[in-house]
């Protein structure tokens, strides 16, 4: 569903209030995803494993992000993968508010994919659309984030792909809860600490792909996972802070193993 302009410019003016007052520049990315950041918190390390693994089908692959927004994303993965290319169906997120869409990312419905890609990443699927069936027409690997809950339609399993790993993230919601715990409400510090032992982490990163492609991806993960931590941006401090290490272990239940380790399907 396209943006109303009118909410749009409401939040970007949030935005600018926020700004002003806020303990950290990086704050924002968690607080207000849409215009800052995504809405999948990640680190350095998850932009290279989706790297590794479209270098891993061809030596210079294509690549398509589906739903990018602003393309925070992409423009990491692009560092790796200048080719890469995005696509938003909301024209009114660029032009309404007069921000400039880079070339590289093009206004259009995930249900006019035209091409063949080597790597399809779906970083996010609004409640109520499903275009898994054009994605899974259009590529033989697929990396999707899941925020549990919310976007289920991001499951692939049922379009011909078998599912190689998959690994735990936060979502924006979980880091701009603690955020906001510890640095923009008064309470104090035991029930602070309380609360952050509640914390979840409801992302979860999906690799699928055709059953011929799977042992190729598995060696590349496997590989690039014995490089890490290999370098990191720095609003990762911000998910240090707030009890999202990398392969740190959740004391809530429904996060049993440790973020970012890879799980193997």
């Amino acid at each position: 569903m396209p943006f109303n302009l009118d909410d749009l410019q409401k939040a970007r003016q949030a935005l600018a209030q926020f700004r002003a007052n806020a303990k950290s520049p990086h704050h924002e990315r968690y607080s207000f995803p849409f215009f800052r950041g995504t809405y999948f918190a990640y680190r350095k390390v998850d932009v290279l494993r989706v790297a590794a693994i479209a270098k891993s089908i061809a030596p210079s692959p294509s690549y398509l992000d589906v739903g990018c927004g602003y393309g925070d994303f992409l423009k990491r993965i692009r560092e790796f993968l200048p080719d890469a290319q995005g696509i938003e169906k909301d024209a009114g997120i660029f032009y309404g508010l007069g921000t400039e869409k880079p070339d590289y990312i093009t206004v259009s419905d995930a249900h006019w994919i035209d091409r063949k890609y080597d790597l399809i990443f779906v970083g996010w699927m609004e409640p109520g659309q499903d275009f898994r069936d054009a994605v899974a027409k259009s590529t033989d690997v697929i990396v999707t984030t899941l925020d549990q809950g919310i976007s289920l339609a991001a499951e692939f399993d049922g379009h011909g792909f078998e599912k190689v790993a998959w690994w735990r993230t936060p979502s924006w919601e979980d880091v701009n809860t603690e955020v906001m715990n510890r640095h923009y409400t008064k309470m104090p510090e035991d029930k602070r600490g309380r609360l952050a032992k509640l914390r979840g982490a409801h992302n979860l990163w999906y690799v699928y792909c055709r059953p011929h492609k799977s042992n190729a991806i598995r060696e590349a993960i496997k590989k690039q996972v014995e490089k890490e931590p290999a370098g990191r941006y720095d609003f990762e401090y911000v998910l240090d802070e707030c009890g999202y290490q990398y392969l740190q272990k959740l004391e809530n239940p429904a996060a049993p193993e440790p973020l970012w380790q890879v799980q193997w399907n």
